[in-house]
């Protein structure tokens, strides 16, 4: 382009103008006028036109600066907008978890004022119950510069809790200092989604009880869990009795009534932990969790087929059906999967219908036959008790020196109507970890109780003691159902009662055992230590359990003449109860010769067939008072 310097044209673009004003500004520095009246017009216009131009690139780069300023701030409030607007919240943290920065929908999810949330720690809008899990999530913030994501539920003010999903970049600010930049979302909604997704992929339709799928999740957990705690587990499979000829003779909408009503009642006998599932058109599967023992399903199974067989009224008809069950426990001897013992207690509930339905059957015949043995035998001691077959006889105690009867021991004793008396070693071992165990050691002390009483009225007061087995004195409330038996009898003195507890007894909570003894001490029951010597745990006991006599099993003093280790065992025992203060009371002594050698080794109180058989207690008041101890035993001189 042909440039005229003379030209007023402005549209000369403005990087030749630039050059031209550049370019006279030079000239006019190496020829500088001194008087510009000397200068010629036509010079004068050209310095004129000069500065004109100049001029216009002045205005022309203000121009520019201002529709840049104008463009920069249109991005910046672009930016703010995107930022503070934008579809998810925006939060910097700090290392210690506080929020330096948040933009609008972040305020607006957690349903505070930005000017609030800052300064705030993030940590005070979790929900508790995640609380763990965003802790360790916030350690890994600053571990790496990787990207790392994660849900958890955050708290909105003033409204319910929703759930969040969160992504978040380390970096560093403008001072060098570590951040970390948060980006979350309201995930509620997909959530709600998965729940129901879950629910439909993991539930009957029908029932809305667990289907084979999530039954198989259980299971595997169940079984795990067996492992870790030692304790078994039963799989039960229930398959309904006729089902299919309520569907044929009645409709498909009274047998889903049908079903539907059955499972709510199979649910009301199962403890929470336990799965009921139903894995069928009429099959179920029930997991009974945490047993003590495997006996101990067997209620419970038993309450399975009430249910199943309880009238069900629909639409004016009263229906009843039946169940045969098939039973398996976990874990066995070889290893097993959930697989397997599904068609063990599968092949179990064939078993059952085989049988003639209406029954329970377990997988291993051996042990149906067992746990059937044991849960007639407990029925039939159950019904005992109601029939009063039991009965208490008693043995006496007495100091062989003096002759002086200390007291009498409490034994119990079931007249069977076919059997005849039966001892405590035919029936006690089966119930001795069943609940009907406690249910009968409190009938004894009260029985004996009551004979105590009777005893008072025709002029004989003595002590007597009773013993407990270790479930019942383990029991949470033994203290509180025992004063409530003193209660009932408020002439007897809590001191002439002596629980006794055996050295083997299974004592799993030594210090809680201790506390229990000692807080029936403080009402004046005292407690002996029962066939002492026999177990693997004396001295622990002598130590930490606050008893007041031990009782040397009879087993040392039966062949106490014909085994010098016995007698070294004896006089170690008396020497444990002289040291540690206790009275001492030899069990079994037969013979006028055991009693001779006791007294001399300083043992002076005794029971056993050379003192007086166990007598019912009508024997007792005749034998108490017409009781001498003998020749042979008083004044007998202690070894020295």
């Amino acid at each position: 382009m042909i440039v005229d310097e003379n030209s007023n044209d402005v549209s000369i673009p403005p990087k030749n103008l630039r050059w031209q004003a550049e370019r006279t500004a030079r000239e006019n520095m190496d020829h500088p006028r001194e008087n510009l009246e000397t200068m010629l017009p036509e010079e004068i216009g050209q310095i004129f036109h000069e500065l004109r131009v100049h001029q216009i690139e002045l205005e022309m780069q203000n121009e520019e600066l201002r529709q840049t300023q104008i463009e920069l701030d249109a991005q910046r409030e672009r930016y703010f907008d995107l930022y503070d607007l934008a579809p998810v919240g925006y939060c910097t943290l700090s290392e210690e978890g506080f929020i330096l920065e948040a933009n609008l929908t972040a305020a607006i999810l957690l349903g505070i004022t930005q000017s609030k949330l800052v300064g705030r720690l993030m940590s005070g809008f979790v929900h508790k119950e995640d609380q763990n899990n965003y802790y360790l999530y916030r350690k890994n913030f600053f571990r790496s510069d990787e990207k790392s994501s994660f849900e958890l539920r955050l708290l909105r003010e003033n409204n319910p809790p929703f759930w969040a999903h969160i992504m978040t970049t380390a970096a560093k600010n403008s001072d060098n200092i570590s951040i970390v930049r948060l980006v979350m979302s309201d995930i509620t909604e997909k959530k709600i989604y998965e729940n129901e997704l879950n629910r439909i992929t993991q539930y009957d339709a029908l029932t809305n009880l667990p289907n084979r799928v999530l039954l198989s999740d259980r299971l595997s957990q169940g079984m795990a869990q067996s492992q870790r705690h030692g304790l078994p587990l039963a799989v039960v499979y229930l398959d309904l009795d006729g089902f299919k000829e309520i569907n044929d003779t009645h409709s498909h909408e009274v047998g889903d009534h049908v079903l539907i009503t059955l499972s709510d009642q199979m649910k009301q006998t199962l403890r929470e932990g336990d799965t009921l599932a139903r894995i069928g058109g009429d099959e179920f599967v029930i997991i009974l969790l945490d047993l003590k023992t495997i006996e101990d399903a067997i209620p419970m199974i038993i309450h399975l087929l009430d249910a199943t067989s309880t009238p069900i009224n629909v639409d004016h008809l009263l229906l009843q059906i039946t169940a045969s069950l098939g039973v398996t426990f976990y874990p066995q001897a070889q290893n097993i999967d959930t697989d397997l013992l599904l068609r063990q207690a599968d092949q179990a509930m064939y078993q059952a219908k085989l049988a003639g339905r209406n029954r329970y059957h377990v997988f291993d015949t051996q042990q149906d036959t067992i746990l059937r043995e044991r849960y007639e035998f407990i029925e039939t001691i159950r019904k005992a008790m109601q029939s009063s077959e039991f009965l208490l006889y008693y043995q006496p105690k007495v100091n062989m020196r003096t002759g002086a009867i200390i007291g009498v021991e409490a034994l119990i004793r079931w007249q069977h109507p076919e059997n005849g008396l039966l001892q405590p070693a035919m029936f006690l071992p089966m119930i001795e970890d069943h609940p009907l165990s406690i249910e009968l050691g409190e009938w004894v002390i009260n029985t004996a109780l009551t004979q105590m009483e009777l005893w008072q009225n025709q002029g004989l007061d003595i002590h007597v003691s009773v013993n407990v087995s270790a479930r019942q004195l383990q029991e949470n409330n033994f203290v509180n159902r025992l004063q409530e038996i003193l209660a009932i009898h408020p002439k007897i003195n809590p001191a002439h009662l002596d629980l006794e507890v055996l050295e083997t007894s299974k004592l799993e909570d030594m210090n809680r055992t201790a506390q229990i003894i000692q807080s029936c001490r403080e009402f004046n029951v005292l407690f002996s230590l029962d066939d002492f010597g026999t177990g693997y745990s004396s001295l622990t006991y002598l130590q930490r359990l606050p008893i007041a006599t031990i009782k040397i099993d009879q087993s040392f003093i039966r062949d106490m003449f014909n085994n010098t280790n016995d007698i070294a065992i004896l006089s170690g025992i008396i020497s444990l109860a002289t040291a540690f203060h206790l009275n001492i009371i030899a069990e079994g002594v037969e013979t006028i010769e055991h009693g001779e050698l006791l007294l001399k080794m300083g043992c002076e109180y005794a029971q056993g067939y050379a003192i007086a058989r166990p007598m019912p207690a009508s024997e007792l008041p005749h034998w108490s008072a017409t009781w001498h101890s003998h020749s042979e035993w008083i004044n007998q001189l202690v070894f020295e």
